[in-house]
């Protein structure tokens, strides 16, 4: 199977950004296969508790934003670079990363999440 790399990358950004901006159900409408494995452990399996924690999420931290840095697509795999202002002025740096099934749905997601420390001994930037 050949995946379409450019427009798996334009799906996952643009599942990404549907569900952190507040509308999780439309996400997974129209971005998620049948099944959605999820590996961050504060989210449940599957696509019901990934809705749900993202609803939590626009409802109680309504004024984020999230800019994407980096889009590397490879075979059925798609990796996000984001950067994340939450309210507060709180910045992270994450790694996402959404595996595709052969009809273009993600299926699959792994993550890691950061905050962007204040120092760095090497001076260099986190994006």
């Amino acid at each position: 199977m050949v995946h379409d790399l450019q427009l798996n990358k334009e799906n996952a950004v643009a599942f990404y950004r549907t569900a952190y901006l507040g509308n999780p159900s439309k996400a997974v409408e129209m971005y998620v296969g049948e099944e959605y494995i999820q590996h961050n452990p504060v989210v449940g399996d599957g696509k019901r508790a990934f809705i749900d924690y993202f609803d939590e999420m626009a409802r109680d931290y309504p004024n984020k934003s999230i800019e994407f840095v980096r889009v590397i697509a490879e075979g059925d795999l798609v990796a996000l670079h984001t950067h994340q202002t939450w309210p507060g002025n709180d910045q992270y740096v994450t790694m996402d990363f959404f595996r595709f099934d052969t009809n273009g749905k993600i299926v699959e997601h792994w993550d890691s999440i950061q905050e962007v420390p204040s120092e760095s001994k090497n001076g260099n930037p986190m994006f």
